[in-house]
């Protein structure tokens, strides 16, 4: 008896089984649907019978093995690429301009294709190269993504075993500071601080509110996989990419790393398909193992000149708490993260077995030994992108990081990769290569051995397919897509979070909060030329810091300093970097006035590549500027003019800054990492009372800096204010003073 009913969508059609799991396909694939049992299945094989692998009624271990078992190993070698980043976007920012492509060979304005169509390059690699995840950045909206992924699934369900694509996405949660709440609501992805203003809550459970939020939107974008969360302990204050982590504490980064994961992973009983998994799961990569926080002198890995992660402290265990207790032991019942990106970083001396210096994907030990078998992880190992490729230059960003087998060819990294026990590779298109490593393991282990290790990453890759119901229904409903992504409960939600992440480091006198409506001077910006990550000049500006209009409907922004009542200065953490091509290595800063290094390593711990001439990185005795050290001249003059009338800071923090260059000449510093500028005015009118607190040290100087150890959290000498206070980790004050509630009682350094 025919237990399934059809119902025809856009651009695709819905079966439903009555009692059993309904699927989706698009009729322009051209599949068939195979009915046994009265159920319907859909015949991705096109054999014409129910294969193992399309029964959605067996275990998903069961259909992941008899799929893998009828790849060829080309297929298997595509399932283990991951695209480069791919833009769905006709805006003019940089990420949709420079990973645009062609239709039918050309421009999109040339053209009549629409945005959402596939571009050659996607179908090239999606047909001729077997690639199955794809990395997605920048899209125009929620239906136009919506329409994108169903147009991907509908070509690659018609194409070989009709495996679904896995679209992927860094982290898009971002805020916009000009944009309100509620201007934002309907339609944008809601809004939330970065992971570093996720920390400065110190809720697991807010974080976790975040997961399940995040991942219904990213479900409604077409995506499964999230390459997040970032849960590498920032030991190292100069690092780069440290407003991206949970901060610097290890236990504090493990509650939220396994909130995170958690949060993403569950679907809700409605939606679950099994042991938590479901259609609105999204699989959470979390990175980058083994820890990237401890880059000498705070240098960063995605550059030749900052390969190296190293240990004075002999700290190594502690950066893996975070994985190991918090990503690996989830509280619901998908258990763990489902894969595991490993870092660029060489982690120097670290490899106890084979002694290898080489970047940890490479490294068998750190793969292998330690997180295979050690700390029996089984999910997907996905290296970061472009480790495979060759690199030219020393301080370039896009470019390969083949961190410690330089020497080594494109296919021999492949190999080499395979056997340290990688499932995958970020930011590569091309299958080649991955089909001369399989030949040179047959050469060196036989066929057997070779099709065997193919098989096990296959499994590994397709069970998080499987797992999150794409298999059975990969399509998503783009009018119901734009209802979902950013709807005023999660915009609500995300703002709550904005509000809840601000910390208050000074109120003298508790002037804060100012409820009448009073005159407010807000002064310019003036920022140096820089560069951004990818080398891109970022030209000299003088800009308005914040949207006036906003800030107008809590007091009346005045041009002229002498009429203002109080005066906000909205300034950001200085920014620096670490090395020129003129000047070699030098000092990463965190203060706004020049810094000369004069208490730093002679020799540094580690160092070496083949583009240079000495193994020591030492930059003793350079001075480095700020291209910001503007913010600083900005407060002097706004003080000096202002004089007695109070002068908040506005800091929006990505690393741990020397404050003590302004501390003393202002009365209150609020603290953001990535809030709407209503949500630090409803702080500052006392619409809000602050809660957030520090997730790591505020230095006192940059000797203290040059002092601690990059491996080792709370070791800086952490600067106190003129009312007392030290900037420590956990501290923060409220409308009341210091903030000492179950938090701080639960986190502070033990």
């Amino acid at each position: 008896m025919k237990k399934w009913k059809e119902v025809n969508k856009e651009g695709y059609n819905i079966i439903i089984n009555d009692g059993g799991q309904n699927i989706a396909y698009s009729p322009a694939s051209g599949i068939k649907i195979i009915e046994k049992d009265g159920f319907a299945f859909k015949n991705l094989s096109k054999s014409g019978k129910l294969e193992k692998y399309e029964d959605w009624r067996l275990p998903v271990e069961e259909r992941a093995k008899d799929l893998a078992s009828k790849m060829s190993v080309k297929q298997i070698a595509g399932l283990m690429l991951y695209s480069a980043h791919q833009a769905v976007s006709t805006g003019n920012d940089f990420f949709s301009k420079a990973f645009s492509g062609t239709y039918n060979g050309k421009k999109i304005d040339e053209s009549d294709a629409h945005i959402s169509d596939l571009t050659d390059q996607q179908k090239e690699f999606l047909l001729n190269d077997d690639l199955r995840h794809v990395l997605l950045t920048r899209v125009d909206n929620a239906k136009i993504s919506a329409k994108w992924n169903n147009n991907v699934q509908t070509f690659v369900e018609g194409i070989g075993l009709g495996i679904p694509v896995n679209i992927s996405t860094d982290p898009r949660h971002g805020t916009s500071a000009d944009t309100e709440f509620n201007a934002g609501s309907g339609g944008d992805i809601s809004k939330w601080p970065e992971s570093l203003g996720l920390a400065a809550t110190f809720d697991s459970e807010l974080v976790r509110r975040f997961g399940d939020i995040a991942s219904k939107e990213y479900r409604a974008l077409g995506i499964a996989t999230a390459l997040s969360p970032q849960v590498d302990i920032a030991t190292e204050p100069r690092w780069m990419r440290f407003n991206g982590t949970f901060g610097e504490d290890p236990i504090l980064s493990r509650d939220l790393a396994e909130a995170y994961c958690d949060g993403f992973q569950n679907s809700s009983s409605g939606y679950e398909i099994k042991d938590g998994w479901g259609y609105e799961s999204v699989n959470a990569m979390v990175k980058h193992w083994p820890g990237g926080g401890s880059g000498e002198g705070g240098r960063d890995a995605h550059y030749a000149y900052g390969k190296y992660a190293v240990y004075p402290g002999n700290n190594f265990d502690e950066h893996l708490i975070p994985f190991t207790e918090g990503a690996f032991k989830l509280r619901g019942k998908t258990k763990k993260a489902s894969a595991v990106m490993p870092y660029y970083t060489i982690s120097y001396n670290q490899d106890k077995k084979n002694g290898e210096n080489v970047g940890n994907s490479f490294n068998k030990y750190i793969i292998s030994d330690l997180l295979r078998e050690e700390y029996k992880y089984d999910g997907v190992v996905c290296t970061d992108w472009m480790i495979t490729k060759d690199n030219h230059v020393v301080d370039a960003f896009i470019s390969g990081k083949c961190w410690g087998v330089e020497n080594l060819s494109e296919e021999e990294r492949h190999y080499k990769a395979l056997l340290a026990g990688v499932d995958q590779f970020g930011g590569n298109n091309e299958v080649l290569p991955i089909i001369k490593a399989y030949e040179m393991g047959v050469k060196e282990f036989g066929e057997e051995f070779m099709r065997k290790r193919f098989e096990k990453s296959a499994i590994r890759l397709l069970l998080n397919i499987f797992r999150t119901g794409l298999f059975e229904n990969p399509y998503v409903e783009p009018d119901k897509s734009q209802e979902i992504v950013g709807n005023p409960k999660f915009m609500e939600a995300g703002y709550d979070a904005q509000l809840k992440s601000l910390i208050m480091l000074k109120n003298k006198n508790r002037f804060l909060p100012i409820k009448e409506r009073k005159n407010v001077y807000i002064p310019k910006r003036r920022v140096k030329e820089s560069k951004d990550w990818f080398g891109n000049i970022i030209p000299s500006s003088e800009v308005e810091p914040v949207n006036k209009y906003i800030v107008e409907k809590y007091f009346n922004v005045v041009e002229d300093i002498n009429k203002a009542d109080f005066s906000i200065v909205f300034i950001e953490s200085p920014k620096t970097v670490g090395y020129t091509k003129e000047e070699g290595y030098l000092p990463i800063s965190l203060q706004y006035r020049p810094y000369t290094a004069t208490n730093s390593r002679k020799e540094s711990i580690a160092g070496g590549d083949p583009l240079e001439k000495s193994n020591n990185r030492t930059y003793l005795g350079k001075t480095n500027y700020a291209s910001n050290e503007a913010d600083l001249d900005i407060i002097l003059e706004t003080k000096k003019a202002i004089g007695d009338k109070p002068l908040i800071i506005s800091l929006n923090l990505t690393n741990p800054t020397i404050v003590a260059e302004f501390e003393k000449y202002v009365d209150g510093i609020i603290v953001d990492f990535g809030a709407q500028t209503q949500a630090i005015m409803d702080v500052i009118s006392g619409a809000v009372n602050p809660s957030g607190l520090l997730p790591f040290n505020m230095p006192l100087n940059m000797e203290t800096v040059e002092n601690q150890y990059e491996d080792v959290a709370h070791d800086m000498m952490c600067y106190k204010d003129e009312l007392g206070n030290t900037y420590d980790f956990a501290y923060g004050l409220d409308f009341n003073g210091v903030i000492n509630d179950d938090r701080v009682k639960k986190y502070k350094k033990r």
